[in-house]
Formats: structure tokens, C-alpha cells, sequence
């Protein structure tokens, strides 16, 4: 972290110094340079595009009911480096790989049962790749948990554990159908960082993994605690982290080391002790009080740390050392 406040210091002073050289030289009436001379395409799903109300506010009119948010890491970096960087921002909420890939999407907004949206239903947004172009320098993409079904599995967990008592009964009726997901999400992963790098075939892919959501200590997590995981059991709590969540991830790493274009970005072991059951989280459980529902996604403080660990992969990319 220290290494790269200082590359980030050292970055804006010799962008300041360079800047006050050039103007005596600057002749009346000229354009201003860009700002930016790097294409920087962000994809994903809702852990990239923020969503939630603890993850800032929605920032683009008319929605388009993505709901990107202010201080996701995407916005973040963008305030950061974006004398590097132009940023073209198109993650979207519930996004799966094919939406990334070649799948048009209907975002779904803030729509949810009981609490409608105004503005829903949106018109479908194209597939994410489509803003990729030949001359895009640097691309980061993080989707999967969508393709893996993680929210259906959580929703899933919380019904089954509503009969009380503990033991795994959400493991007991959804680990057979695993090993499946995860091939899915490794065979659609490896297929789309094809077509990205087919569409751009100078560009850096910084894969971003996602960060850790459950502590290795479960007691940790209050039962009943709807600003945690509410009823779901800790057997079960400890069969999400070490069999779904740790699994995608490993199954992210292991596509991304097939292209020599791409590099993963691990978020989960920085995020170690900030998970949705410690004090000082990074995570939101399944509601934010007063009255937010948040369904387990990083908070502004879980972005900014994935803005930290992107930032570092993308001034490597760029040779800032």
C-alpha cells in the first residue's frame, strides 16, 4: 500500500512539473492536449459497477439501470488516474460472462420485489465487448459469480435454513450440482478473454477476482444477523467460502493464466478481516440499515481497496515503478 501512495505521489508531482514547463511554450488559440492518451474499457458485474447505496450514488442520467455508483473502484481510479487513463465505464448490475461477451443484457436496476423501480423496466444494453475497440490500451473485467449463480445459491441458503436448527442444509442440497457451475464459469471465462483479445489485440486484461465475503472464522457471524447472512447456518456459511467463493476465484486465476495478455488481480487476500462479519468491514451483509438492501456486495471502503490493488496492476502495466 505504502509503495503505491508513493508511485501514486511521485505520479502527480511529475505530471504538475511537466505541465508547468509546457505552458510558457503554448501557443494562443491551440487546443489543449488530452488528457488521457490510454483507452481503458472497465467490464463486470455489480461488484464492479458498485450498486448499492453504500457503494455511492448512482451517477449517470438517464439511468440506464446499471447502477454504477460514484465510489466504485472503477470511479475511484478514475479520479486517481485519469491524467493516464480515459475510462469507459460499461459494468453493469447481475452482468454473467456472456453478457460480457456476446449476450445482450436488461438491467434490472434497484427492481426488486415489494420496492419497484420507477424506471423499470430499461431497454437492454449491448454486450460489454462491444466497447472494446482495436486501439483500446488496457481492459479490467470482473464478472463470474453471476454465471456461477451466487445469488440464487445465497437466496437459496436463506430458504432452506428458515426451518431453524443447523447442520448444512443448503450444502446437503446444492453441492452436487457444483463442479458444473464451476465448468461453466471456466469455459465461458476462457472464451471471453478470447474475444476480448481478438477485438483488442494490444491490450492488457487485468482480470479482478473477488474479495473475501465470508471470515474463515464463522462464529464470528451474529445468527439472525440480517446485516450479515441473516439465518443461513455457519456449516453452511463455511461451505460457501471454502467450496463457492474460493473456488471462483481459483477458477478466474486459472483462466486468466491461459492468455499472455491477461494478469489477475487478487482482491481476496487483501480483504482478509473485512468481510461481512468483522468490525470494520468491506463487505455489506444482506441489508444496510436504516433500510438498504445490499445483498452481500463491497461497500465504498471494499471499492477503494480494489481501486488500491487495480491502480498497482495498471501503473505496472504502463511501466510506473
Amino acid at each position: 500500500m505504502a509503495r503505491f501512495r508513493a508511485r501514486l505521489a511521485l505520479l502527480g508531482s511529475a505530471a504538475t512539473l511537466t505541465a508547468a514547463a509546457l505552458a510558457p511554450v503554448q501557443l494562443a488559440g491551440a487546443q489543449p492536449a488530452a488528457a488521457a492518451d490510454r483507452q481503458w474499457v472497465a467490464l463486470g458485474d455489480s461488484y464492479t459497477a458498485g450498486v448499492i447505496a453504500a457503494a455511492g450514488d448512482t451517477f449517470e442520467e438517464p439511468r440506464d439501470g446499471c447502477e454504477r455508483t460514484d465510489r466504485s473502484y472503477p470511479q475511484v481510479i478514475d479520479r486517481d488516474l485519469g491524467s493516464l487513463f480515459e475510462l469507459t465505464n460499461v459494468s453493469c448490475c447481475a452482468a454473467t460472462i456472456e453478457n460480457v461477451t456476446s449476450r445482450a443484457q436488461s438491467p434490472i436496476g434497484r427492481n426488486v420485489p415489494g420496492n419497484p423501480d420507477p424506471d423499470y423496466p430499461f431497454p437492454p444494453v449491448p454486450p460489454q465487448s462491444e466497447a472494446v475497440q482495436p486501439g483500446t490500451d488496457l481492459i479490467t473485467v470482473g464478472v463470474g459469480g453471476n454465471t456461477l449463480g451466487f445469488a440464487d445459491i445465497l437466496t437459496k441458503c436463506l430458504e432452506l435454513s428458515q426451518n431453524g436448527g443447523g447442520g448444512t442444509p443448503c450444502k446437503n442440497d446444492l453441492a452436487a450440482g457444483l463442479p458444473a457451475r464451476l465448468a461453466k464459469v471456466r469455459s465461458e471465462y476462457d472464451q471471453m478473454l478470447t474475444v476480448l483479445h481478438e477485438r483488442a489485440p494490444q491490450a492488457k486484461i487485468l482480470a479482478v477476482g473477488y474479495p473475501t465475503v465470508i471470515p474463515k472464522d464463522t462464529s464470528t457471524c451474529t445468527p439472525n444477523n440480517w446485516e450479515q447472512f441473516g439465518s443461513i447456518t455457519q456449516g453452511d456459511l463455511n461451505w460457501l467460502r471454502t467450496e463457492v467463493l474460493e473456488p471462483l476465484n481459483k477458477a478466474i486465476e486459472k483462466s486468466t493464466g491461459t492468455l499472455d495478455a491477461a494478469s489477475f488481480v487478487n482482491l481476496y487476500d487483501s480483504s482478509q478481516n473485512h468481510s461481512v462479519c468483522d468490525s470494520r468491514k468491506w463487505m455489506e451483509g444482506i441489508f444496510t440499515l436504516p433500510a438498504h438492501l445490499s445483498l452481500v456486495h463491497p461497500n465504498a471502503s471494499g471499492h477503494r481497496n480494489a481501486a488500491d490493488h487495480v491502480e498497482e496492476a495498471m501503473l505496472d502495466v504502463v511501466g510506473v515503478n
